[in-house]
């Protein structure tokens, strides 16, 4: 009965939700023929537009035509009899075309000249001679009347009737004939526009009355489309409010049911035939269809229809439903009488929801329970759990052994006072108790009792404001407990003389305090000499470069003589010694200051990418000269597009030092310098070689340090002031990189500089390293003990 396949949706839309549609045979036509119609009407109407349109173009068409064929005949007719009243009449000559003229109108029947109708006389050289009506201004010709390349013109009275369209545009049907014995020729022209003025007026009304029809077939399409359309919205919304409660009852695992009692037949939704794993084959069930499924201890229909009857009350029952596998559902069912205002009669409407797991639920509530009694009753404490009205829910045995109950005085839900005058408190000789925080839900406490046992309780709130508690015997943990204080007792002396030992400790340590103290002291006033030493540097060098800048200049123009001359020629050259001399100051200087930056820390990088190519082409220009005046060779080998990470002032300075000490220690001759450049994983080298004179292995370990030179102050050969590997090996290692030297004395140097190239990583650590110079000159700005210089690498 329920196992056949599921209807179609053209059937499941004679009801919704159990309301019932009318089904006789004209309503079932109608509605099988509704969506057809819903396209079909709309079409039909265009079509008959289309087709009325046509008919009445076609008939306009052919009445115009009609006109016009009747116009030429007319035409033909009126030439015909126009040359025969002109048959007798001489009009060759000016005197004879003029009286032609005036008799004209006498000459011609008066029907022939209707309005707009013009006839024509033409002398034998095609000179209108008359024309009535009249034509305006002076005379002319027939072709310059009808206009050049006319065929009526060209071919004359075998032309016959033609449509013309004239000089001025005007659209004419005109013919022309010959007069007897070649005197001359008649022609007839009619206007278009007058031939077709009767017909237009026609058209026009026609046009009228068929957009008038065409607006009432197109107003009565539109309200059935509009009339059509609100009725399968109608239908939609209908059809989405049916899929939406059956989506809610499935989703709430009910089902409605809609019992017709006077019919006996029931209404399931798609949610009811889902929970029980049916398909649907009919939209109503019988009554005994249904009866058949219910559980036959759970009572039957009948008798609930009977009560039903007897009484207008609501129902709520539970009951087993036989599902589609055989499995029973238990379904709880909750209805009331509902009258019916369509067909009279009351229907039962109702859900039924499925309460299968809520049973299973309790049945699980009840084996869980039963569990929980037997674990309370296997433990080995003593177990006790009130409600929120102090009535006994669950204990055990060992709680009714130590309070002396038997087990009709531990009933639950008796009160606690009621089941505690029944038993009697076990003799306690002290309690142990903790103390307990204000709006504590749980107390701890241990009770010795008089026969020496001890009991440790634990009582707690539990969530609904019951109280569960618990004794344990911990008779034996208190024993543990008393040994446990007696090796205390034993550990306390232990500890008393590791006390005195750490007293010796502590007074040694006290004193390698006080020596760190001294040391500390001792470093900060060495960091301040070397402070103070730096900014003495600094503020000697700037005070010697303002006279040394006057002397300079003064120097330079006493030597150009620009006011003028000196007298003896070597004033000239100690002017120029003066300059040169102020120069190589200056230089110092300038070398002095920048190691006091360093030294204090002042010195900002703005670290770019840099071509390498560049940097040593710029160098070269400062050093070329000085190379020359030696005759020295010096070569570049840089690898292409090599590019560092680094300060360009800082860069220049570092080449500039590096090359200006290969030019000034290699001897004059053959001395060659050679500067390459090389990628290094995520740094490149620079290496600047030299054929000097080299550098002891005694004074390699102290070179790079301020103020150091090879040469001592006895046998200095070359000027310096000691500070140009310094600054170059400081500006190196600003940048993350390092300064390395390897010489032979005799034979030459090699200096190499490493500095970073432009990667992501690079940028990061020197944004990085710039952040802690600023955070370190501002805590020296604060008053904090200045960060001592750091330590310049040994050279490989």
């Amino acid at each position: 009965m329920l196992e056949a396949d599921s209807a179609s949706l053209s059937a499941r839309a004679d009801t919704i939700l159990g309301i019932h549609r009318p089904q006789h045979a004209a309503h079932v036509r109608f509605v099988r023929a509704e969506t057809w119609l819903r396209f079909a009407l709309p079409a039909l109407f265009a079509t008959f537009l289309i087709c009325l349109g046509a008919v009445a173009a076609m008939l306009l068409q052919a009445q115009r035509e009609e006109v016009i064929r009747a116009a030429t005949t007319d035409v033909e007719a009126v030439t015909r009899l126009a040359a025969a009243a002109f048959a007798g009449v001489d009009i060759d000559g000016e005197a004879k075309g003029e009286a032609a003229h005036r008799n004209l109108g006498a000459l011609l029947p008066p029907g022939l000249l209707h309005a707009g109708r013009q006839i024509l006389l033409i002398s034998p050289n095609d000179v209108i001679v008359a024309a009535n009506p009249p034509l305006p201004g002076p005379r002319r010709t027939l072709t310059q009347h009808l206009g050049e390349m006319q065929a009526l013109s060209t071919l004359g009275e075998s032309a016959g009737v033609m449509t013309v369209t004239l000089a001025d545009g005007s659209v004419v049907i005109a013919a022309l004939r010959n007069l007897p014995g070649g005197r001359g020729q008649v022609a007839v022209l009619q206007p278009l526009t007058d031939i077709t003025a009767a017909w237009t007026t026609r058209m026009r009304n026609q046009a009228i009355l068929l957009g008038a029809a065409a607006l009432v077939i197109i107003g009565t399409g539109i309200a059935y489309a509009l009339q059509t359309r609100r009725a399968y919205a109608v239908d939609r919304v209908c059809e989405e409010i049916k899929q939406r409660l059956d989506t809610a009852l499935g989703r709430g695992r009910c089902g409605l049911w809609d019992w017709d009692i006077p019919r006996g037949r029931i209404y399931w939704s798609d949610s009811m035939y889902a929970l029980l794993g049916y398909h649907r084959e009919r939209e109503f069930l019988s009554f005994g269809d249904v009866n058949a499924l219910v559980h036959p201890d759970d009572g039957d229909l009948y008798s609930l229809a009977r009560h039903l009857a007897a009484s207008q009350s609501t129902v709520d029952h539970e009951f087993r439903v036989r599902g589609a596998t055989g499995n029973w559902v238990w379904m709880r069912m909750r209805a009331e009488i509902v009258p019916d205002t369509i067909d009279g009669g009351r229907h039962l409407v109702g859900i039924a929801l499925d309460v299968t797991e809520q049973r299973n639920l309790a049945e699980l509530n009840a084996t869980a329970d039963m569990r929980l009694r037997d674990a309370v009753e296997a433990i080995s404490e003593a177990f006790v759990l009130w409600d929120t009205g102090n009535r006994l829910v669950l204990c055990n045995s060992k709680f009714r052994h130590l309070h002396a109950l038997s087990p009709e005085d531990a009933i639950p839900g008796r009160r606690y006072a009621e089941i505690m005058g029944r038993g009697v408190l076990p003799p306690v000789r002290r309690e142990l108790r903790d103390l307990e925080p204000s709006g504590a839900t749980a107390r701890t406490f241990e009770a010795e009792l008089t026969d020496g046992r001890w009991l440790q309780i634990s009582e707690r709130r539990t969530k609904d404001g019951g109280y569960v508690s618990v004794g344990t015997d911990i008779t034996s943990l208190k024993r543990h407990q008393e040994q446990l204080v007696q090796s205390e007792r034993e550990l306390i002396e232990t500890v008393r003389d590791l006390k005195r030992s750490r007293r010796t400790l502590e007074l040694q340590t006290q004193q390698l305090a006080d020596l760190a103290e001294r040391y500390l002291d001792q470093k900060a006033q060495a960091e301040g000499a070397n402070q103070a030493k730096s900014e003495f540097l600094a503020n000697m060098s700037h005070e010697l470069r303002t006279p040394l800048n006057a002397i300079m200049g003064f120097a330079e123009l006493m030597e150009s003589e620009v006011y003028g001359t000196l007298g003896s020629p070597r004033y000239t050259d100690y002017c120029r010694d003066i300059r040169t001399s102020g120069d190589y100051l200056l230089s110092v200087i300038d070398d002095i200051l920048n190691m006091s930056r360093i030294e204090a820390q002042t010195v900002k990088l703005a670290p770019r990418e840099i071509a390498v190519a560049g940097a040593i082409e710029g160098t070269l220009k400062l050093v070329g000269e000085a190379a020359r005046a030696k005759s020295l060779t010096i070569a570049v080998d840089v690898v292409e597009a090599l590019t560092v990470l680094a300060d360009e002032r800082a860069l220049h300075q570092i080449l500039t030092n590096l090359v200006q000490n290969a030019v000034k220690f290699t001897p004059a001759g053959d001395g060659r310098i050679i500067i390459k450049a090389r990628p290094a994983g995520a740094n490149v080298h620079i290496y600047v070689e030299d054929t000097g004179i080299g550098i002891p292995k005694s004074a390699l370990r102290r070179l790079g340090a301020p103020f150091q030179q090879v040469e001592t102050n006895l046998t200095r050969s070359h000027k310096g002031s000691g500070l140009g590997l310094a600054i170059a090996r400081s500006m190196a290692e600003l940048h993350g990189g390092a300064l390395r030297i390897r010489s032979q004395e005799g034979l030459g140097t090699i200096v190499m500089v490493r500095m970073p190239i432009p990667t992501a990583e690079n940028r990061r650590n020197l944004v990085a390293d710039a952040a802690q110079e600023t955070v370190a000159s501002l805590r020296d700005a604060a008053g904090a003990t200045p960060r001592p210089p750091e330590a310049v690498t040994e050279p490989a």
